[in-house]
């Protein structure tokens, strides 16, 4: 396609040079429209709009899928105002996943001819063909989970607890949409803690958070070879074994270390802890909801639902955080180095540098931006850096889980909050198609250097 001239007949270079430009600001744009949106007065219950700082906030954790929140959903916005949030959520979940896998088609076009042959052999994904493909694949997925967790749930909410069928079918649809798109909206102040002991809300939701997290292109591949797991792809192989096994140690540890305290899981029966237990391993990945207070859990599982929350899900998904496969590709690169071996080696397969250089990139940025941000928000607030350090990292890492102090921060404190969710949403998936995208060939190397490490 011929470069646009213009008047004098000088070619004009584009206005967004680079894919990963489009996707940043497509999102700024849904952002700042659902903040108008949310600033009409009938958007709120009451006189008056919302304030744009309060609007912002509650756009950019919506369409970035987050749940953080300044003011409480239920009694603070109209239906009106729910329903353009549940609209952001849905658009800004479909958005990620789709642009996420788009990015990644045009990425792997652009490779080499043999890295392109290697890459097909390897993942198999010379399926995810055409946009076309792509957009109705992620369209599917999403309304299929989202209409059988709603299915699930409005038949709880009607048959259980005598919702009348137009209310419970909101609810249903709503929890859905929040919950497959990891958003963690919830339409109750104390988001899930009533349901605490209920399996029938609480694993519908848990099931829903964990199938958005997994990523289109693992759900494309179980399409087709699921019941073929040596054919799986690599990608496929460590997305699905991270997740089960932060789920599995996840419960294990939250069980444990809450099971006696009066405060969270000691309050419930025991199967009502087990479940409780497995709700809060599922919500770190990346959703807000809750079942129990987070403010009175014990410090130690704070700290543990922060790794967790920072190592998110996976990638071209709903979920946040440097992504399982990032985490899971640094733990062997540490195991190969340990071992003294030359080469990374994950299920038979080498991995190659350029992709261990991109995850330490990620990783390491990822860290840096949470570093700063805490130490920002703690020259901005006189809290505690416990309450800090959790309510950076479920921001960056788009959760929406809090200890409760979010709407008490200082306007300034939440922008930076702001900004966080929108970097923690899109700075992984725009940073590494931006480095795959400039990969090139140099036709000389420097000699080499040993710098003494430790």
């Amino acid at each position: 396609m011929p470069t646009p001239l213009s008047r004098r007949g000088v070619a004009r270079r584009p206005l967004l040079r680079h894919p990963a430009q489009v996707v940043v600001v497509a999102f700024a744009t849904g952002i700042l429209l659902g903040t108008l949106l949310l600033m009409l007065p009938a958007a709120r219950e009451g006189a008056g709009g919302a304030p744009f700082t309060t609007a912002l906030f509650t756009s950019t954790s919506a369409t970035c899928v987050t749940g953080l929140v300044v003011v409480d959903t239920p009694s603070y916005w109209s239906p009106f105002g729910e329903g353009v949030i549940l609209a952001l959520i849905q658009v800004g979940g479909f958005g990620i996943m789709t642009l996420a896998s788009l990015l990644g088609l045009l990425v792997w076009r652009r490779l080499g001819l043999r890295t392109r042959i290697t890459a097909a052999a390897e993942t198999r994904t010379s399926g995810l063909g055409e946009v076309r493909t792509v957009v109705r694949g992620v369209l599917t997925i999403s309304v299929l989970f989202e209409l059988v967790t709603a299915t699930a749930l409005t038949l709880r909410f009607a048959l259980g607890y005598d919702e009348p069928w137009g209310r419970a079918a909101y609810l249903g649809g709503f929890h859905a949409v929040s919950a497959f798109n990891n958003a963690g909206f919830a339409l109750w102040s104390d988001s899930l803690t009533r349901f605490a002991s209920d399996p029938w809300i609480c694993l519908p939701v848990a099931f829903a958070v964990i199938a958005g997290g997994l990523g289109f292109p693992v759900w494309l591949e179980l399409g087709r070879l699921g019941r073929q797991p040596r054919a799986w792809s690599l990608h496929t192989k460590m997305t699905l074994t991270v997740t089960a096994a932060l789920l599995l140690l996840g419960a294990v540890f939250v069980t444990a270390n809450e099971w006696t305290n009066p405060d969270t899981l000691g309050a419930l029966d025991p199967p009502g802890r087990l479940l409780a237990g497995f709700f809060h391993a599922v919500m770190p990945r990346t959703a807000g909801f809750n079942s129990v207070d987070y403010g009175q859990m014990h410090e130690g599982t704070l700290l543990g639902t922060e790794m967790m929350m920072f190592i998110g899900g996976g990638s071209a998904g709903t979920a946040g955080g440097i992504k399982v496969t990032t985490f899971f590709l640094l733990f062997f690169v540490i195991w190969a180095e340990v071992r003294g071996e030359r080469d990374v080696e994950v299920f038979s397969r080498r991995i190659s540098d350029r992709a261990v250089r991109q995850a330490l990139t990620v990783a390491l940025l990822a860290l840096g931006a949470v570093v700063a941000s805490t130490w920002l928000l703690l020259e901005l607030t006189e809290l505690a850096t416990q309450q800090v350090l959790f309510e950076v990292v479920s921001a960056f890492a788009t959760v929406g889980l809090s200890t409760g102090i979010t709407a008490a921060l200082p306007t300034s404190a939440q922008m930076v909050l702001v900004g966080l969710m929108f970097l923690g949403r899109l700075g992984p998936v725009t940073l590494v198609s931006a480095l795959a995208l400039r990969e090139r060939q140099d036709l000389h190397r420097l000699p080499e250097g040993r710098p003494i490490i430790g």
